[in-house]
């Protein structure tokens, strides 16, 4: 059994790097993740906007019109592709839209890009069953994110912001993401996060000696968060790598603090569903299979 705390967690983002797992394989194992046990775990299939055919041909062989995947359109390169992208996704009607994550604006502050955004999905966002995320520029990591928030605030849209990459600088500080974390729970502003978070607990990648942020710090940092901590104490708690205590204050959590915790932090990309699965078996948060 998933609990509640994890319901819907891990978006399969197994098309994007660092996984770049073929969308012949791709689909099938999506698939595959929705039939599981472990299934509750498990929310939409991420595809980028350059993929939509792609994907929608692979889920019409694998599963056939009677079988729609559910899909978050991922559009990258902001407001500006949106309306093409959207058209392609009705064309396949083996794709079930759920969500659209958009892009940020390259021009004007972040603020001013959040705002494009948020109007593009005004404009485009096809019905009231189908979410928006409006991705904030990472400049807005300092004096523009509160405004930024603002912006999206003032939306029915949620965050959307990018912790991690193929470069060091593509990871936030703890600090950075604190601020995110704070200025979202005092807006009672939802977010997501996408990129870098391969494992429950920060750690450092041997390989690239990169610093991870670990999603369940991120998931009990919220937590702290919308009871009211600030951010230097959410900070500390994004810096935590004691697994076991994290995985204990987890267990520990009400049914009203998940509730409000996950109404807050959404969702998070993942481009391996079996990472998130694993460690949080192995920290006795979710049943062995």
């Amino acid at each position: 059994m998933v609990p509640p705390l994890f319901a819907d967690f891990c978006d399969d983002a197994a098309l994007f790097p660092p996984g770049n797992a073929p969308v012949a394989e791709a689909v099938p194992a999506h698939r595959n993740h929705r039939a599981a046990w472990y299934a509750p775990l498990v929310g939409p299939f991420l595809v980028g906007a350059e993929r939509v055919a792609e994907v929608g041909a692979a889920a019409e062989e694998s599963g056939g019109a009677g079988r729609p995947l559910d899909v978050a359109l991922v559009v990258r390169g902001g407001p500006s592709g949106l309306a093409a992208a959207l058209e392609e996704t009705t064309k396949w009607p083996g794709l079930h839209l759920v969500g659209v994550e958009l892009g940020p604006d390259p021009e004007g502050s972040p603020a001013e890009a959040a705002a494009r955004g948020c109007a593009a999905l005004d404009r485009e966002l096809p019905g009231q069953h189908v979410h928006g995320a409006v991705e904030l520029r990472r400049e807005a990591g300092s004096a523009g994110l509160p405004l930024a928030l603002d912006v999206v605030a003032a939306s029915p849209y949620r965050v959307k912001y990018r912790t991690g990459g193929l470069e060091p600088q593509a990871f936030p500080s703890a600090e950075e993401l604190a601020a995110l974390i704070t200025g979202c729970a005092n807006r009672e502003l939802a977010f997501k996060c996408t990129a870098g978070l391969h494992h429950a607990v920060r750690y450092v990648d041997p390989v690239t000696g990169f610093m991870h942020h670990g999603f369940l710090n991120i998931l009990l940092a919220t937590h702290f968060a919308v009871q009211g901590a600030d951010a230097l104490a959410v900070a500390e708690v994004l810096a935590d790598h004691g697994a076991e205590g994290l995985a204990a204050v987890a267990a520990d959590l009400t049914d009203e603090q998940v509730e409000r915790a996950r109404r807050a932090f959404t969702a998070y990309g993942t481009c391996s569903v079996l990472e998130p699965l694993e460690d949080l078996t192995d920290l006795g948060l979710l049943p062995p299979a």
